[in-house]
């Protein structure tokens, strides 16, 4: 294991995780490893989780955004110090305020750096004075619709509105018309208030057919910064990551050079403290864009951590106890590693949330393969939080050996209960625009590249199929030994499944998943055509629009805003 820090004049004794899921089983793991109390928190429902049954203590909580909670939960426990995890109060900077009143320690950065950085119009402001590259953007938040076209007037199409205050994709919206700029100014600040509390939104110009590519930085109190190393994280949906890798493949030196010394300036610039990813856009000239900081440890570390052998929790807990960096210089990698987001959503469905229990959870173990999962088999993916409960991270020597490892990984790999995209993870790593120079890929490449039907499978013995409105998984005896034939078996069963869906299969329009009524476009009488929109249902802290199927007269509307619906609901009928 590489150490970049030195040792701590007091090591931290305890931790309170707050937070649920995979990252606090991780988080807690790293504790025990270091010698260390671990403290978890829990939902009134979630006292069985894995995280609380992985703690050394678990306390009660009504919810994970109750700071006041948490805070007190910690206190009482005798908790030293308060890790985020990432969601959730991670990038709150009341939260970290709260915990260092409360006279705790704060595992990451001083919450005025997280306000700054967590304000994305302020962090391109601090990008801009650091001389890093930067899209066309507004210089504060928009106030409505009009100033979005005024906007797009001025810098052209397309361009993208976000959340000023969060990230994980929520909140973003792509435009390419102006027509579609009032409903996607009115859907991301929905999104927004839902996921962060806060609404506001800004606009910058959208690199079309780019690349996500991030720093992973350390930094210590005296200012010192360290790039542990790049990461591409371009297979997307719904501006959510699915894969991630590391290093980042197919960079120019020159790309990759100035990637990392910008990191740097704007780390330095912020006053940053911790672990941190500065994010890009890389366009297909090579164009580079800063898109924005994210104040915690993310999603997609493990990659780094594999290929550099830095265990980032580990020197977390050393920085916020007072350890130095030993060196500035970049981390080196050796070889190659490549995560694969395990997420219940059903790629035949556009990758709609799917909540429900995962039954069976089956994976190979071996030289390059670590799950890093939030439950077992028994355990459910609760609709009201983020889809996914586990992440399975393949590497080796390099990323061709890394690709055929994960390809034979995914095939060994079994879950049963809920959908997930393991199919389509199959297909990708051993697609020409992934796996081969050029690479092809892009942060639209899954909505426009892909046919993830092709690949939607619950496991590698099943394909799924339409009964009427619906798509289940039926198995198929002997289908997991046929190799490349079961992929050819699955292509033509989604080529079916969709020529399926798209025949009128009767007036009812139905909830695609369990979820909340957001948003409603039609009353009883309206006329509408196919494409048009119905209402808006919220599942996991994501919007999904919902489209008229056919052309028709409204009636029948059985839903408003605020009502809670199950999946295949009928919300309307369209005669």
């Amino acid at each position: 294991m590489t150490v970049l820090t030195s040792e701590p004049a007091e090591p931290l004794r305890s931790v309170l995780v707050a937070n649920r899921g995979e990252i606090a089983v991780r988080v807690l793991r790293a504790a025990r490893d270091a010698g260390m109390r671990g403290i978890a928190v829990h939902a009134p429902d979630e006292a069985a989780a894995l995280h609380v049954r992985r703690a050394d203590e678990a306390h009660e909580i009504p919810g994970y955004l109750d700071i006041d909670a948490i805070v007190a939960v910690a206190r009482a426990a005798g908790a030293q110090a308060v890790h985020p995890g990432y969601g959730f109060l991670a990038e709150n900077d009341e939260f970290a305020a709260a915990v260092l009143d409360a006279g705790l320690i704060w595992i990451g950065p001083p919450p005025s750096v997280i306000r700054e950085l967590g304000d994305k119009v302020t962090a391109r402001r601090i990008a801009k004075v650091a001389g890093a590259p930067l899209a066309p953007g507004t210089e504060s938040p928009v106030a409505d619709a009009a100033e979005i076209e005024a906007f797009a007037a001025e810098h052209g199409l397309p361009l993208v509105i976000k959340a000023a205050f969060g990230g994980g994709g929520r909140g973003m919206k792509v435009v390419r018309t102006i027509e579609e700029i009032p409903a996607a100014f009115e859907s991301a600040t929905r999104e927004a208030v839902t996921a962060f509390g806060r609404g506001e939104c800004f606009v910058e110009r959208f690199l079309e057919a780019a690349r996500h590519v991030e720093a992973q930085v350390l930094a210590d109190d005296a200012d010192q910064v360290v790039v542990v190393g790049t990461r591409d994280c371009s297979v997307q949906r719904r501006n959510q990551k699915l894969i991630e890798e590391a290093p980042a493949p197919f960079l120019p030196d020159a790309v990759r050079a100035r990637i990392h010394s910008s990191a740097r300036a704007i780390c330095r610039a912020a006053g940053y403290r911790g672990a941190g990813t500065v994010e890009y856009l890389v366009g297909a000239d090579d164009t580079i864009s800063f898109l924005e900081v994210n104040t915690r440890l993310q999603v997609e570390h493990p990659v780094t951590e594999e290929t550099t052998g830095v265990d980032l929790v580990a020197e977390q807990f050393r920085l916020a106890a007072g350890a130095r960096l030993l060196s500035e210089d970049d981390v080196p990698s050796h070889g190659h590693a490549i995560e694969f987001r395990l997420v219940a959503e059903d790629p035949a469905q556009g990758f709609l949330p799917a909540p429900g229990t995962v039954t069976a959870l089956s994976v190979p173990t071996g030289p390059g393969v670590r799950l890093d999962a939030g439950l077992e088999a028994g355990d459910p993916v609760e609709g009201r939080y983020d889809s996914m409960f586990a992440k399975l991270i393949v590497s080796g020597p390099d990323r061709a050996a890394t690709l055929r490892r994960a390809g034979r990984v995914l095939e060994e790999t079994s879950i049963e209960g809920v959908p997930t995209p393991l199919g389509a993870y199959r297909l990708i790593v051993r697609h020409l625009d992934f796996a081969t120079e050029p690479f092809r890929v892009h942060n639209r490449w899954v909505e426009n590249d892909f046919d993830a039907g092709e690949a939607a499978v619950v496991d590698s013995g099943s394909v799924m199929v339409r009964i009427g409105r619906r798509v289940m998984p039926v198995p198929v005896p002997g289908l997991s030994v046929l190799g490349e034939r079961a992929d050819t078996i699955r292509v033509e069963s989604a080529s079916l499944r969709t020529q399926a869906g798209t025949a009128d299969t009767g007036p009812a329009v139905l909830a695609p998943m369990q979820g909340t009524i957001v948003a409603v476009a039609v009353k009883d009488g309206d006329t509408v055509e196919v494409g048009d929109l119905i209402a808006v249902c919220e599942a996991m802290k994501m919007e999904n629009p919902v489209r008229a199927h056919r052309a028709g007269i409204i009636t029948g509307l059985a839903v408003a805003v605020g009502d809670g619906v199950t999946h295949h609901a009928v919300l309307c009928t369209i005669a």
